[in-house]
């Protein structure tokens, strides 16, 4: 069965992502439909919010894709980092203070679907209180520890927690965001004692493990570097398949959990922005994400493929929306 972090039975983004690449080459964005009585869209930069400190992988990629996009456009796409809150200040600030006329937009990730779900008074409703634009990609998730540490393997792991109940810490980039939750449920699973001691993004949590502070990191693929330099030791993945990258390491369905990991983003505006505006953006931003320059940033990280058109992405946002609720009651989620 799956888990509140892994995408959905449907592989309909990694269809739709080999269909963009099986197609013709991607046409330029119509720049003069994005009107609705303000003129020629866009006039001015366009603002992107990360909602993490820049190093990451998501930092990485969005920042790669403003700067294709931007060429397209026509205009700068200017990054503003905005870390804090479990990845939820970008959200925030668009259900709040941002004007719905495509100049500013943030990323859109599964945390940010599921905190109204976890949170006594919802903050937004994550469906119809934004403007979603397209789907992007995923995290390869994987746990590392520190190399020279006494767990070498999945089975040193386990063993050293039921050996030691709740001496085992591990740290993610925030409380209830996916790779939270999937070692919750594998703790649950195994019946296991672990502490959890989140860090605001996920390259100071894999720093804090290679420092000795925390024994492991459970996140996206920001341990990488610190794995190819010899500090950490990767026991598994969260892929549906061995990351070439990283082939000793297992994956959780070959460690006997049938869980697949990727929690897909992408990007969303303010709440009623107009359609043509919506599609300049989704087609700049396409052209951008198959751009051989962002897919050596995706490879880098080794983030899968997940587009969704502007409809599709909705649809996602929606069905996981309903999911997120189930898993949040089932659960008993709550961080308020």
């Amino acid at each position: 069965m799956g888990f509140e972090g892994t995408r959905l039975g449907r592989r309909d983004a990694l269809a739709l992502g080999g269909l963009a690449l099986g197609g013709a080459a991607l046409a330029a964005p119509a720049l003069g439909q994005g009107t609705s009585g303000q003129g020629r869209f866009p006039d001015r930069p366009i603002r992107l919010i990360i909602p993490w400190p820049p190093g990451g992988s998501a930092d990485a990629q969005l920042r790669s894709l403003a700067e294709i996009a931007g060429r397209a456009l026509g205009q700068s796409v200017v990054v503003e980092n905005r870390p804090g809150a479990s990845g939820t200040m970008g959200a925030m600030h668009l259900t709040t203070q941002a004007r719905p006329d495509g100049y500013t937009i943030s990323q859109m990730h599964l945390s940010i679907v599921r905190r109204p779900f976890i949170t006594r008074t919802p903050p937004w409703d994550p469906v119809n209180d934004f403007t979603h634009i397209i789907g992007l990609c995923g995290w390869m998730f994987g746990i590392a520890v520190k190399a020279d540490g006494p767990i070498k393997t999945w089975a040193d792991y386990l063993a050293y927690a039921r050996a030691n109940p709740g001496r085992l810490t591990y740290t993610t980039s925030g409380i209830a965001t996916t790779n939270h939750l999937t070692m919750e449920e594998l703790a649950s699973r195994e019946k296991l004692e672990l502490v959890h001691v989140p860090y605001r993004a996920s390259n100071e949590a894999a720093v804090a493990v290679a420092s000795g502070e925390v024994m492991s990191v459970a996140d996206s693929s920001a341990w990488a570097p610190l794995v190819d330099g010899g500090q950490l030791r990767l026991i598994c993945v969260w892929t549906a398949e061995r990351s070439p990258r990283f082939p000793e390491a297992p994956t959780l369905k070959e460690l006997g959990y049938d869980m697949v990991v990727t929690s897909p983003y992408g990007l969303a505006g303010p709440r009623g922005m107009d359609p043509g505006i919506v599609r300049v953006l989704h087609d700049a931003c396409k052209a951008a994400l198959f751009d051989p320059a962002n897919a050596t940033v995706r490879a880098q990280f080794d983030m899968p493929l997940e587009y969704y058109d502007t409809e599709d992405y909705r649809s996602f946002i929606a069905r996981r929306a309903e999911y997120e609720k189930t898993m949040a009651q089932r659960l008993k989620l709550r961080i308020d």
